[in-house]
């Protein structure tokens, strides 16, 4: 086969999926394994947030090329994995990401949004499409902002993402996050991938190494944790180092390699 017959299928499942939550739509489309329609597998799940930025090579920051790295996977035998990419608010894209109150941007509405993937969103994939839909099996992910409500929405549903892939997290908006991360109980084996790079902004990567502290000192006493931190001394703050580093995740995360 040639690398692009591995290329994941791009489905949209909705152009405008209603959010009753926040009062709006958005587009939401499904990567699925190139042979999903030969096969009678079901599937681990991930749900990434700014879809926008995923596989689309015109966007205005570029994209991570997700598709791309899912055929590279897919190429060496790890195929076996859905992604679910969720398009932001694009104006609204702070607001709907901020899980608490912020001086400058108010009382932020992330846990609406968490609260329409848990349930609308999620009820939904598993009903539509051959998922693994147990915990160890659904994980949830991004980048900045999208990382940030994705690191909020593990530890606040320590029942429902078994999984975690927090790039480059904006944890500078509260130091509510370092809280949360302190007081996390997970009911289960939680695994959790952060990355940060060295030429961001002068506080993600020491924020990102407070973070692997809290982390490390849970995983002590805690046994339920397994965490990987990954730190690029020369990645900015981009989709291009994001996108690098995706397919890393996903082999950790997914297919237990590094």
């Amino acid at each position: 086969m040639t690398a692009t017959e591995y290329e994941p299928i791009i489905k949209v499942i909705e152009e405008a999926y209603e959010i009753p939550h926040l009062n709006a739509t958005r587009k939401i489309s499904a990567l699925l394994p190139y042979d999903y329609y030969q096969t009678n597998k079901r599937y681990p799940v991930l749900y990434l947030q700014d879809g926008q930025n995923l596989f689309n090579p015109m966007a205005p920051f570029g994209d991570w090329a997700i598709d791309k790295s899912l055929a590279k996977l897919a190429e060496q035998g790890m195929s076996d994995l859905i992604i679910i990419a969720i398009d932001h608010g694009e104006k609204e894209r702070i607001n709907e990401y901020l899980p608490y109150y912020h001086p400058r941007f108010g009382e932020g509405k992330g846990n609406f949004y968490i609260q329409f993937m848990i349930e609308k969103l999620i009820p939904y994939i598993n009903g539509n499409f051959r998922t693994l839909p147990d915990f160890h099996n659904t994980g949830i992910g991004g980048s900045s902002m999208g990382a940030l409500i994705s690191l909020h929405a593990g530890l606040s549903n320590p029942g429902v993402f078994g999984k975690m892939m927090i790039f480059s997290p904006s944890l500078w908006i509260s130091q509510t996050i370092f809280h949360q991360t302190k007081s996390f109980k997970p009911l289960q084996e939680s695994m959790i991938y952060l990355y940060a790079g060295g030429q961001e902004s002068p506080e993600h990567l020491p924020n990102a190494r407070k973070l692997d502290k809290i982390i490390r000192e849970k995983m002590a006493d805690n046994h339920n944790i397994d965490f990987y931190f990954s730190v690029n001394e020369l990645g900015n703050h981009s989709e291009a180092h994001w996108g690098v580093e995706f397919p890393r995740a996903v082999k950790w995360l997914y297919f237990n390699k590094k």
